[in-house]
């Protein structure tokens, strides 16, 4: 068979199975789950729809992708010698880094995806890029049939943290390349669920629209949570008397840390409720809630959709799997899109997983205590590892911190490494009692003894994007 032809034998052969196990696309299957046949399966028939969609999708990926033909050939692999789950072993894990250097050497698009011209002038959607190592975003181009699969797979996830008709949601967040946002905007469109969009405005206009419009669902990040609820208080109106029953968030981590659950919770007196992914294997939702996400123990837990992609864990020193309740980062085989399917993506999440039955149900994996922090986030002081994740805890903690914190890694002119941590708080003038809270809070989390300052409220920048709270500048005069 011509090299042409192979190439449309292996997309029609990928695309016929996606499309089998595309079941409750228009509609949900039931008042509980949107597809109770796949969010129900049991553990064997999900290992049964990952094998017969990893042997379609290995032979498309090595007749569609430079970047897979060329790994593939390197291993002396072929296609066929991986079929099964089982089979992904076989495959060293993909980060970052080897997707930044193919983009590098094939500029703009790099050779990673299945996308090429021709579908990209015929029948593509749009683009997504994220930041890479090299300074150069990486990009990820998207076909009309890539948004049919978004569509139906946060349709699935948006149903299992509560959307339904009737709700109305407000999408606060800048319609940039945004992959969550613009992912949130197109299910709830697939599902009849109004979306009123909040990106460009000011804090004081979102809080108008809240009370104008009467929202019940609030989908932005974490950080923009605390200043909306803020800024709503200084306007003279209570978050926790407004419309707004449903705290909904994705791109930081939110509900996996109990400080900065509660706080949203309390002031919003609403349930928090979050979407997990990222844009290489996850642009729709990888990870999301149900109303059981808070077990009785307090740990929270994210479902991950196992028929639409293969989550693993790994060690990050020896790449070698960890078995089930251990703990160790996040790999993703996509196995939902035309473009982007991926193997074996290193996500770098630390996590645990469980793979009983939910309480909700479901049947699919789940992350305990969500997620926290990337292999790639970590800081390493004087010895001491740890992640973003556990100084925002420690801060939360304190009665009376405000929402904003920052972090400050310096190195003293005798060499010594150290952090300060600054906070506010109302009692900046008397601070002392304040500064030994968030010590011992660190402390007892960490074991590290930190510098605190205490500042008076609404002294830091107010977060509008990411949160970007940690500032490193060790060894930079």
């Amino acid at each position: 068979m011509a090299g042409t032809d192979r190439k449309q034998a292996t997309r029609y052969r990928w695309l016929e199975t996606l499309d089998k196990y595309r079941r409750d696309f228009e509609q949900p299957g039931s008042a509980e789950y949107w597809s109770p046949s796949l969010d129900c399966a049991s553990r064997d028939e999900l290992r049964a729809i990952q094998d017969e969609k990893l042997a379609a999708l290995t032979p498309f990926l090595y007749e569609n992708s430079l970047f897979y033909r060329r790994r593939f050939d390197k291993l002396g692999l072929a296609p066929e010698d991986i079929r099964t789950v089982e089979d992904l072993v076989k495959w060293p894990p993909v980060d970052k880094k080897e997707m930044a250097e193919d983009l590098m050497a094939d500029p703009p698009w790099g050779t990673y995806t299945t996308h090429d011209e021709d579908i990209w002038n015929q029948r593509g959607w749009t683009l997504f890029p994220t930041s890479g190592t090299t300074g150069l975003p990486r990009v990820f181009r998207y076909s009309k049939l890539d948004l049919r699969q978004w569509q139906w797979a946060n349709a699935r996830a948006l149903w299992s943290l509560g959307a339904r008709p009737g709700e109305k949601v407000f999408l606060v967040v800048g319609f940039g390349p945004h992959v969550w946002a613009w992912g949130v905007l197109h299910a709830l469109a697939h599902m009849g669920v109004p979306c009123i969009p909040g990106g460009g405005l000011t804090a004081e206009a979102r809080c108008n629209i809240i009370l104008r419009y009467q929202p019940t669902m609030l989908a932005t990040l974490p950080s923009q949570l605390l200043r909306l609820g803020r800024t709503m208080q200084q306007m003279g109106h209570d978050p926790r008397k407004s419309s707004i029953r449903t705290l909904f968030t994705g791109g930081e981590p939110a509900a996996g840390i109990s400080s900065t659950r509660e706080r949203l919770e309390d002031m919003w007196g609403a349930k928090l409720v979050e979407f997990y992914g990222c844009t290489e294997v996850a642009p729709h939702s990888g990870g999301y809630s149900c109303h059981a996400a808070v077990r009785a123990d307090g740990t929270v837990q994210t479902h991950l959709m196992e028929d639409l992609q293969v989550w693993e864990l790994i060690d990050p020193q020896t790449g070698a799997r960890v078995p089930e309740g251990g703990r160790g980062i996040t790999v993703c085989t996509n196995m939902n899109s035309e473009s982007s399917s991926q193997l074996r993506f290193v996500v770098g999440d630390y996590t645990v997983f469980d793979s009983a039955r939910c309480a909700c149900g479901r049947t699919h994996v789940r992350a305990l205590g969500g997620f926290q922090g990337r292999a790639d986030d970590l800081l390493n002081l004087r010895g001491i590892k740890f992640y973003p994740s556990v100084l925002e805890e420690a801060v939360r903690s304190v009665p009376g911190a405000g929402d904003e914190y920052e972090v400050v890694l310096d190195t003293s002119p005798e060499g010594i490494d150290f952090m300060t941590v600054l906070v506010e708080h109302p009692d900046y003038q008397n601070a002392q009692a304040v500064i030994g809270a968030v010590q011992n809070a660190v402390s007892s989390r960490i074991e590290l003894r930190v510098a605190v300052e205490v500042l008076p409220p609404d002294t830091l920048p107010k977060t509008e994007f990411k949160a970007k709270r940690v500032k490193d500048r060790r060894g930079k005069a």
